[in-house]
């Protein structure tokens, strides 16, 4: 089977070969909760994703529509990532990932108090809140 063929045609599957690695699902959280834009401050998050990875994560983003990569006005060597509506669909995703990882995997409970604080009131807004946010992202992405 050639590589760009799926593995099935699976609706989860196809959904995971696009965004269902642990590096792709950091970006956006990022991209999402923590305002990064160019690829160096998506560099510097806590997991520490190398340069190749994230550059090949980024690429696979923007192929597949989750993101948008422009130039930067302030600056002709960095680029400007955005999330499409595509990618901010996928908000309610990364935060019901967040409180399954919150309630049931016992390191979370070591998560910041304003981290903490911001997945609380996302988890317990629901619906609601995530269209408020997701309404942001849409304000600061332009999408």
């Amino acid at each position: 089977m050639p590589s760009d063929e799926p593995r099935s045609y699976c609706p989860i599957n196809l959904s995971l070969e696009i965004f269902g690695d642990s590096w792709t699902l950091l970006v956006l959280r990022d991209l999402m909760f923590a305002g990064k834009r160019h690829f160096r401050e998506l560099l510097q998050s806590d997991e520490r994703i190398s340069s190749n990875i994230l550059a090949d994560r980024l690429a696979r983003l923007v192929e597949h529509g989750v993101l948008t990569k422009s130039d930067d006005p302030t600056h002709k060597q960095k680029a400007i990532y955005s999330l499409t509506e595509k990618g901010i669909a996928l908000l309610p995703i990364v935060v019901q990932i967040g409180a399954w990882g919150s309630r049931w995997v016992s390191d979370a409970k070591k998560l910041d108090a304003r981290s903490r604080k911001v997945l609380r009131e996302l988890q317990e807004g629901g619906p609601r809140v995530w269209a408020e946010r997701m309404e942001a992202l849409r304000a600061e992405h332009g999408a």
